[in-house]
């Protein structure tokens, strides 16, 4: 029996990792100090959407796997917590128009974010299960198809309330301490969500798994000539994926105290797309910057109505056509660092 080679994972070189470590450091300042310059609501939206893009670029930019599906993921994990956190029941459907209600206590917020996560986890595992095995447009058409079934389940589904969404979501109280309704601290909570995914995702990426799933991006008959089973490496990345755009679903769902139909739709996953390419696609804070970038766009331009759409899709456009790198990626190609 051939025994697998496993290949040395790469060492980060000590001046990508200081200007990584100095780009973080920075960030997190501005971050710290941001709620005194910006409305704190619009910085925690941002957040928010910074940790989906930065879990759709860990399964695009170094998987080399492209979701048109991802808003399967961030909202039902938004709905999950919001239920959780609101009414403290699970009603499962098992026969033709009946449901299994499963009462349970009302949660605290950090256990209703859990739970969202949870929930992208599992609906990670079903759909990464079915997508991966195909590849490339076959793959993002399978992934789409499975979010837009489950996006009008949620129209169906009774816990959701169709078109009204889970309104009046209450924030409650931080391990029963921490007062949430406090902007204050429901910014630094949502900071630390942020940071923590961000940290976490950093260290996929820099491990010996992550780069076994670079090199199944670069050339997967190799990694499979090298011993490994790169589709169970493409559904682990695809799950994490899913329970980290949970996350961000679920963590919405507090801050704005509603889960609707519009964080399961089709246009969040082709939102998450576009950030991830402006920002940058397969480095460490494109996603980041993309997605305030795009999340200050549309607060500026709200009064257009659906014409941002035509500002995002010429803005589009130009990416793809004059700077393929997206902004951290030329900005780390001109001053040759690693971001």
């Amino acid at each position: 029996m051939t025994q697998a080679v496993h290949a040395p994972s790469l060492p980060v070189t000590s001046a990508a990792s200081r200007s990584e470590t100095i780009a973080f450091v920075l960030m997190v300042v501005a971050l710290l100090i941001a709620p005194w310059f910006f409305y704190p609501i619009f910085l925690m939206k941002a957040l928010c959407f910074a940790l989906f893009a930065c879990a759709f670029n860990l399964l695009i930019g170094y998987v080399g796997l492209l979701s048109f599906g991802h808003a399967l993921f961030f909202g039902w994990g938004a709905y999950i917590a919001a239920h959780l956190a609101k009414v403290g029941t699970i009603q499962i459907p098992y026969w033709a128009g009946k449901w299994l209600i499963i009462p349970l206590p009302p949660l605290c917020p950090e256990l209703a974010i859990l739970g969202g996560a949870l929930a992208g986890a599992v609906l990670g595992i079903i759909a990464g299960a079915l997508a991966i095995r195909r590849q490339g447009i076959y793959f993002a058409m399978i992934t789409l198809a499975l979010a837009q079934m489950m996006f009008f389940f949620a129209v169906q589904a009774p816990f959701t309330h169709g078109e009204d969404g889970i309104q009046a979501v209450p924030r409650g109280h931080l391990f029963g301490l921490i007062n949430l309704a406090d902007p204050r601290n429901m910014y630094l909570f949502v900071l630390a969500i942020f940071l923590g995914g961000f940290l976490a995702i950093y260290r996929i990426i820099n491990s010996p798994f992550g780069e076994v799933l670079k090199g199944i991006r670069e050339n997967e008959a190799r990694a499979i000539s090298l011993g490994y089973r790169t589709e169970r490496y493409k559904l682990v990345a695809f799950v994490l994926s899913a329970t980290f755009a949970g996350l961000a679903g679920a963590t919405k769902a507090i801050v704005f105290q509603l889960a609707s139909l519009t964080d399961v739709d089709w246009p969040t996953s082709g939102e998450v797309v576009l950030m991830t390419l402006v920002g940058g696609l397969g480095t460490i804070f494109g996603p980041v910057a993309g997605a305030f970038f795009m999340v200050s766009l549309e607060n500026l331009l709200t009064q257009i109505g659906q014409w941002v759409f035509v500002v995002q899709g010429s803005i589009f456009v130009a990416c793809v056509l004059l700077f393929r790198r997206g902004i951290i990626g030329e900005i780390a190609t001109r001053l040759r660092i690693k971001l």
